[in-house]
């Protein structure tokens, strides 16, 4: 297969949705590992990270912890704006190569990314997850920390998102579900290692404490991926990476002390597009998934 050929079959298979199955034992189980061996390495890359910064959390000056925090405010605007911004227009090229059937396209899935906001974050506030979040922290903290409850609330809640909205997080674990790669966890693994020392110095234990919502949220997609992955089209995949984009900068705007925004509260969000794109496409089929026909047929 020349080149070119095999990069026409890589964006076809992207495009329609199509993936490969993790191997299975001879009895026919599952192996688990190859679903869940790049969320059980980020795990342990947060944890180690989070234990040097507590370590280092006691020797560094106040001034030196807010500077720490601002550089992580300034590289998350920056990868929220890579995912929000930048996957949008490469997902509109993709989709449009040619800039035919209208100019609005762009205009239509800039639509579709406002409505998932809208409906997601009236469905966190209608079920207070950030409130519910917070006062699980709380919780954590009374039983296993001493110190202040908010600062541990606080780094729980932030590091939590940090690690498990992205699109790293997103592709990362639909590739380790439905492929068994953990590839790309990998590289997030190591990101986050140097982002929980920066986190827990200073913002403390419950930083630490994150390892479960990643454990938990990334196991989840995973296993989730595994059994739906070739079920999602890959523009529901891309419209979700740029919610979770927006998702990171309402983080950064807290990070940065700039304004502090509910941002559990937005998490259902980056689950509606894949919604909204089945209802579209049920409804009126081709209008935002005009090339997947073409390219797949």
């Amino acid at each position: 297969m020349t080149g070119a050929a095999a990069a026409a079959a890589l964006t076809t298979e992207r495009l329609i949705g199509k993936v490969r199955r993790p191997n299975r034992g001879r009895s026919g189980d599952v192996y688990m590992w190859a679903i869940l061996n790049g969320t059980i390495f980020n795990v342990t890359t947060v944890a180690i990270g989070s234990t040097i910064g507590l370590v280092l959390s006691g020797k560094l000056p106040e001034r030196y912890q807010r500077i720490v925090l601002d550089a992580l405010g300034l590289i998350t605007i920056t990868i929220g704006v890579d995912a929000g911004v930048l996957v949008l227009r490469d997902t509109i090229s993709m989709y449009r190569p040619d800039g035919s059937a209208g100019k609005t396209y762009g205009a239509t899935l800039a639509m579709v990314t406002v409505g998932s906001l809208i409906v997601g974050c009236l469905a966190g506030t209608w079920l207070r997850l950030q409130e519910r979040v917070e006062n699980l922290g709380h919780s954590i903290h009374k039983r296993f920390s001493r110190g202040e409850a908010g600062t541990f609330a606080e780094g729980f809640l932030t590091a939590s998102v940090i690690f498990c909205v992205g699109p790293l997080t997103l592709l990362g674990c639909l590739e380790n579900g439905a492929d068994g790669d953990p590839s790309l966890l990998m590289i997030k693994s190591l990101l986050d290692l140097f982002c929980s020392v920066a986190l827990a110095a200073s913002l403390g234990l419950g930083v630490c404490f994150s390892v479960v919502t990643v454990l938990g949220f990334q196991g989840s997609l995973a296993i989730t991926a595994y059994f739906f992955a070739s079920s999602i089209p890959h523009l529901s995949q891309q419209l979700m990476n740029v919610v979770g984009g927006v998702l990171l900068l309402a983080t950064a705007l807290t990070l940065l002390e700039i304004k502090k925004i509910p941002v559990a509260d937005m998490l259902p969000a980056i689950f509606i597009p894949p919604v909204v794109v089945w209802v579209v496409e049920s409804v009126c089929p081709g209008v935002l998934i005009p090339v997947a026909s073409a390219v797949g047929g």
